[in-house]
């Protein structure tokens, strides 16, 4: 979205740094689990919990997503209901 030369990813690493709940990431490093939950094993106790991605940290914030086109279709896939129903399900 925009023209070439027209600092993109620099205004939205701003909005994310301004914002009181901000959290900037790219699309083209992340994957779906990355910016939803995923499920985590604690190597000690062997006990299972969820780890918040991106989307679940900025909750009532803003979370930027630079190169959102670069992701991978699943991994787009997989954060439409979080952006259309403001819910993370989980599937384990």
């Amino acid at each position: 979205m925009g023209d070439p030369g027209v600092p993109k990813s620099q205004l939205i690493k701003y909005i994310a740094r301004v914002a009181p709940r901000g959290v900037y990431t790219t699309g083209k490093g992340s994957s779906g689990v990355g910016l939803t939950a995923a499920v985590m094993r604690d190597p000690v106790t062997g006990d299972m919990s969820l780890e918040g991605g991106a989307l679940v940290m900025a909750d009532m914030g803003v979370c930027c997503i630079d190169e959102f086109d670069k992701m991978d279709e699943g991994d787009r896939t997989a954060i439409h209901e979080v952006m259309e129903q403001q819910t993370v399900s989980i599937a384990k």
